[in-house]
């Protein structure tokens, strides 16, 4: 099963607003998904964007697919430099158990 991390539009008519979820990539944007992972709002003065960053760690690191847009998201709003220090910490633990 292939999983993406995408955008799922809500709001009404003309007011936008999305929820950052992970779904199977078959199933419809607006459809059926796995888990939901934050928020993102393109109508306020500077463009709310509200992710929980463990989330999404830990559904990438099992294989999640992010989209562009969702890509570009979390770059512009650092949520992988996040992603990248936690990753680094774990390797060092898992290198000191390794060596005592």
């Amino acid at each position: 099963m292939a999983v993406k991390i995408r955008l799922r539009r809500m709001g009404s008519k003309k007011n936008p607003f999305y929820r950052i979820i992970v779904a199977d990539s078959r199933a419809p944007r607006d459809g059926r998904f796995i888990e939901e992972l934050g928020y993102y709002n393109p109508l306020t003065e500077d463009k709310t964007v509200k992710v929980d960053a463990e989330k999404v760690q830990k559904w990438i690191l099992n294989g999640a697919k992010p989209t562009a847009t969702v890509d570009r998201l979390f770059k512009t709003n650092n949520v992988y430099s996040h992603q990248a220090e936690e990753v680094k910490e774990e390797k060092e633990e898992v290198e000191k158990a390794e060596e005592a």
